[in-house]
């Protein structure tokens, strides 16, 4: 009797395996991911199969659907919004792709901040909070019920009593341990809360992929933040096992800033099938710093690749220099392509990576990259003050870049993120000088992957079998 049981769980086992195959090859984004999950069910299903149950399911038709729904969110603002767009002749960086890729057009009179670290944003975050006259859109990855989210809490609620209409969201998985408390106090005080366990989609811990890895915080129309912290107190440094959390925010004023509130009304809309359009401010100021600027939204909801290919557009402008700062380096082969081609054209390439891990395998994963691009003329540094977060990079003296994507397949492809782009001197001077700051703060790899211990000699070039699928 108990042969017969193994005997049918084997079979339904590879049963199962041989389904979620052919399902991987006819959904997966990329070759690479089709014939990496393939291998993966066919030769190891007692580990395959459990893990395409959380990280497969690689399409997101629903919020395409949800997103031609919309349309009228998308026309609105380029009626509303009154563009004063710079004549694309007379930029160092043609900005066609970019344009191409966020759906929306470029524009000047733009303004722009940066906040290092996690103190410099909240700080500048909640005074916004305070200075809230009609409504707020808030929207995070991950918010905890620790110090820093009831801090969070209480400036939304005081806002809320003021008559100031605020909107919450959070992704279901980034804040699956968000206690439910915690949303009904919100909801008790008259803020509308998007609840993350009852939006459409994959909403649950068992599906990893599709996550709303977007920080988005919008003031009246006129202010916005977005950038790479989440709202907990490890980004304020107060993890003992991570200490010092390096990342960056960017507070952004103008045409940019309607941008960005147009995502968070394409994600609303998605949560709760609400359509924003006639509640909010399309209108707005401009800034006095004049930037040129557009906000780049990327997701699995996209027909095209616009995560790889926002990051390839970057690279390809590049002349003189190109520096990237991510938690995570596991580029595609188009996006390693081309920055290896920078580095052969003579572009000073360099990547900023933590020494501190987070997340092991992609960690681990990332050292079977450094060769190949070390090879080609670009140089790693890795970060060891802490842990660094940050997403950001700049391109020559001319483009900076500040957001939530991280060089990696599942930010490329699985993730919807944003990225805020500065056409201009100025931003990409601030994203220098503190780059700059950050190599000061770490050392540049200079160890082959055969230089380097066991567990990272042999562990590499398995993670990388993971690279299509991380």
């Amino acid at each position: 009797m108990w042969t017969v049981l193994v005997s049918i769980f084997v079979f339904t086992l590879y049963a199962t395996a041989i389904v979620f195959s052919v399902r991987a090859a006819q959904t997966a984004r990329t070759p690479q991911g089709a014939v990496g999950w393939v291998v993966f069910l066919v030769s190891a299903p007692f580990f395959a199969v459990p893990l395409y149950l959380f990280l497969g399911h690689h399409r997101f038709r629903g919020y395409r659907i949800a997103r031609q729904q919309s349309e009228r969110v998308v026309e609105g603002i380029k009626t509303f919004a009154d563009y004063s767009r710079p004549d694309p002749s007379k930029m160092s960086i043609n900005p066609r792709p970019f344009e191409f890729l966020a759906h929306l057009p470029i524009s000047s009179g733009n303004g722009a901040q940066l906040l290092v670290d996690g103190q410099a944003t909240f700080d500048a975050i909640f005074e916004a909070l305070d200075k809230a006259k009609n409504y707020i859109l808030i929207q995070f990855y991950i918010i905890r019920d620790d110090a820093l989210g009831r801090k969070l809490q209480t400036k939304l609620i005081e806002a809320a009593k003021r008559g100031v209409h605020v909107r919450f969201m959070t992704d279901a998985v980034g804040s699956y341990g968000l206690p439910n408390t915690y949303l009904d106090t919100m909801r008790d005080a008259g803020i509308d809360v998007a609840d993350p366990r009852q939006q459409r989609g994959p909403n649950f811990r068992f599906q990893l992929n599709y996550r709303n890895h977007r920080k988005t915080v919008i003031i009246d129309g006129e202010t916005g933040f977005i950038g790479g912290h989440n709202v907990g107190v490890e980004y304020l440094g107060e993890d003992p096992h991570f200490g010092h959390w390096r990342d960056t925010h960017i507070r952004m004023t103008g045409h940019i800033v309607r941008q960005l509130q147009l995502i968070f009304t394409e994600d609303w809309h998605w949560a709760r099938d609400e359509d924003l359009i006639d509640d909010l401010d399309w209108a707005g100021s401009v800034s006095e710093q004049d930037m040129n600027a557009l906000l780049v939204a990327t997701g699995p909801g996209d027909e095209t690749e616009t995560g790889a290919m926002m990051f390839f557009s970057a690279i390809a402008e590049a002349k003189e220099r190109l520096w990237i700062a991510s938690p995570y380096f596991v580029p595609d082969i188009d996006v390693m392509t081309a920055l290896q081609h920078a580095a052969m054209r003579g572009v000073d390439v360099r990547i900023l990576v933590p020494d501190v891990i987070d997340h092991r395998l992609p960690w681990l994963a990332a050292f079977a990259y450094f060769d190949e691009i070390r090879d080609c003329g670009a140089r790693v540094f890795r970060y060891t003050d802490g842990f660094m977060h940050q997403k950001v990079l700049v391109v020559d003296d001319t483009l900076a870049a500040v957001g939530t994507t991280n060089l990696d397949n599942r930010s490329f492809r699985l993730n919807f993120e944003a990225m805020a782009l500065f056409f201009d001197s100025r931003a990409a001077l601030a994203v220098d000088q503190m780059l700059r700051t950050d190599f000061e703060a770490s050392y540049e790899l200079t160890r082959t992957l055969s230089q380097q211990p066991a567990h990272i000699r042999f562990g590499a070039p398995l993670a990388r079998l993971f690279a299509p699928i991380l």
